[in-house]
C-alpha cells in the first residue's frame, strides 16, 4: 500500500466518522425501545404562584346571596378576553403583589406567594367556610404563558389553559421537532426567586420524565437547538451568499469601467 492510497483512506475514515457524529437520533426515549412493557415514575406537580401572576378566584354557594360579597364583578370586559362562559358570572382578576398578597373583598389580603392553585382553593374555602355554607370556590392561573423557539415547526407563545403542561405538551403545541431538531439539547430558561436558571433535556432519555424542569412553568422560555447537519447548511449557503455577493459586485464594477472606456474611446 503506497502512500498515497493511505492518504485517501484516512480522509475516507474521518468524512464517515464526520458524517455519523452529525447525525440526530429522531425518536424519543430511545432507552425504552428494548423493553416491551415497564413502568415509569409519575411527578405530582402544580405551578406555585409568583408575585405579578394573575389569578382568577370566584365564589359561589347553593344561596348566592351569601357569596356575592366576596366576589369582585367584571366590570371591564373590553379589557381582556372572556374568562368565562357568557352563561356564568365573570369576576375580576387579582394579581399577586411583590409580598406574594392578594387582597379580596370581605377577607382582606391572603398570601399566596408559593402555593399553587389547590392550596390557595382549600385556604381560601377555609376562611369563608364560617360564613358560607357548602361553598364552591375556584382558582386559576390567567396568565399562564410559555415560549417555544428554535427548530420546531410553529415557534410561538402558548396559553396554557390547564394548571399543568409538560416540556412535551409545549413542543406538541408547537407542532413539535423538526428532522433538524438536536433532540439531546432542549434548553429550559426559567425565572424564579429573582433568578433566571436554565436546564438542557436530552428527550432521546426517559431520564427527561424526572426533571424538575419537566412540567413548566410561568413564563418558561423552551429553546431547541439546530442539529450539526442544520448549522453546516447554514453555513453552506452564508457562505454561497458572501460568494455571489462578491461577484455581483466584482461584474457590476467591471460593467461600470467598460462603459467609462467605451464613452472615453468615443
Amino acid at each position: 500500500m503506497n502512500f498515497k492510497t493511505i492518504v485517501l483512506s484516512l480522509v475516507l475514515v474521518m468524512a464517515l466518522a464526520s458524517c455519523s457524529s452529525s447525525k440526530t437520533v429522531l425518536p424519543y426515549f430511545t432507552d425504552l425501545e428494548e423493553s416491551g412493557t415497564g413502568t415509569l415514575p409519575v411527578m405530582d406537580y402544580l405551578p406555585t404562584v409568583q408575585p405579578d401572576d394573575e389569578l382568577l378566584i370566584s365564589i359561589s354557594s347553593p344561596v348566592p346571596e351569601a357569596s356575592a360579597p366576596y366576589n369582585v364583578p367584571f366590570t371591564n370586559p373590553a379589557s381582556r378576553d372572556a374568562l368565562t362562559t357568557a352563561t356564568t358570572p365573570r369576576y375580576q382578576t387579582y394579581v399577586v403583589d411583590s409580598k406574594g398578597d392578594i387582597i379580596m373583598p370581605i377577607l382582606g389580603t391572603i398570601h399566596v406567594g408559593g402555593l399553587n392553585v389547590e392550596q390557595i382553593k382549600d385556604l381560601i374555602t377555609q376562611k369563608v367556610s364560617s360564613d358560607i355554607h357548602d361553598p364552591l370556590v375556584q382558582v386559576s392561573l390567567v396568565n399562564f404563558y410559555v415560549s417555544v423557539a428554535g427548530e420546531v415547526k410553529n415557534p410561538q407563545r402558548i396559553k396554557v389553559t390547564d394548571n399543568r403542561m409538560s416540556v412535551l405538551d409545549a413542543l406538541s403545541a408547537a407542532g413539535d421537532l423538526t428532522e433538524y431538531g438536536e433532540r439531546r439539547n432542549v434548553i429550559v430558561i426559567r425565572e424564579e426567586n429573582g433568578q433566571r436558571t436554565y436546564a438542557h433535556l436530552d428527550l432521546n432519555s426517559s431520564d427527561v420524565l424526572t426533571s424538575p424542569y419537566y412540567y413548566v412553568r410561568q413564563n418558561d422560555y423552551i429553546y431547541v437547538a439546530p442539529n450539526n447537519i442544520r448549522q453546516a447548511n447554514s453555513k453552506y449557503n452564508q457562505n454561497n451568499a458572501f460568494k455571489l455577493s462578491v461577484v455581483s459586485t466584482i461584474v457590476s464594477g467591471v460593467s461600470v469601467i467598460a462603459s467609462l472606456v467605451i464613452a472615453l474611446t468615443r
